[in-house]
């Protein structure tokens, strides 16, 4: 008899929670467990800025929050492995100058496309659970380093914006030229929020500085390997990637004795 999805999944877990609770306390006991709260700072980006982008106007700081749990579990020495989940945003608003930049807009219900030289109100949106899996190295019993790859899966995504004060070439630079002006009439408006991938993945490396027993700080780095858009998306250009930095604060849980 077959087992349809959820069956399937449901019969998984099951499995899974029979494993001997022995075994997971005996793979616990060294572990560093950790709570972890801090704020996401960057953009989604190109790596090397194209001749099309000219100037960056404004960058507006979005509310890029980070709340998560990790497990550090020593391996050898001063090595260890540390994985987690972290519930997080990777936001970003900027205004950008722009030349003879690839653009599919909506201006007064019609759809355009062309090259549009003006400026470019971009925004991003993207909640994701981030699941880390860094090596570490204590240096010392304060500091400890890590990194590793990174999987992320979106839970709620968005990129939209509109280009505005400046006029578009329809179809290629010598075409038909239309202006844009700034307010909700007169501008081109887009979203691609439905070609944004659900999985991301990269690397990232950072530190945590304990002051005491129990309590620290932690600054990262995470470079997206993966475009935020599907491989097949070619509106814009060029591939665009999520580069943040993060700070914030980690609170041990449980600091190395048994279960």
């Amino acid at each position: 008899m077959k087992m349809n999805r959820p069956i399937r999944v449901i019969v998984f877990c099951l499995l899974l929670a029979s494993v001997p609770e022995v075994k997971a306390q005996r793979w616990l006991g060294d572990a560093t467990l950790r709570l972890c709260a801090g704020w996401n700072v960057g953009g989604t980006a190109p790596v090397g800025l194209p001749a099309s982008i000219r100037s960056l106007n404004t960058y507006k700081l979005q509310p890029n929050l980070s709340f998560g749990l990790t497990v550090d579990k020593p391996i050898a020495g001063h090595w260890g492995l540390e994985t987690g989940l972290v519930f997080e945003n990777k936001g970003m608003r900027t205004d950008a100058g722009v030349k003879n930049y690839h653009m599919d807009i909506v201006r007064g219900g019609q759809e355009l496309e062309g090259r549009f030289t003006g400026s470019v109100t971009t925004s991003v949106r993207e909640w994701m659970f981030t699941v880390p899996v860094h090596a570490t190295y204590a240096v010392g019993s304060r500091l400890t380093l890590h990194g590793g790859p990174y999987f992320s899966v979106l839970t709620s995504k968005g990129f939209s914006g509109a280009a505005h004060n400046g006029y578009l070439r329809v179809g290629n630079p010598t075409g038909v030229k239309v202006e844009l002006g700034s307010d909700e009439a007169t501008r081109g408006n887009y979203d691609f929020s439905d070609h944004m991938r659900y999985l991301q993945w990269g690397l990232g490396v950072g530190a945590d500085w304990y002051m005491g027993p129990r309590f620290g700080f932690y600054a990262a780095l995470n470079w997206g390997l993966s475009g935020i858009h599907h491989s097949d998306f070619h509106t814009i250009e060029q591939t665009l990637y999520p580069i943040f930095g993060s700070i914030g604060f980690t609170y041990k849980l449980k600091n190395k004795t048994s279960l």
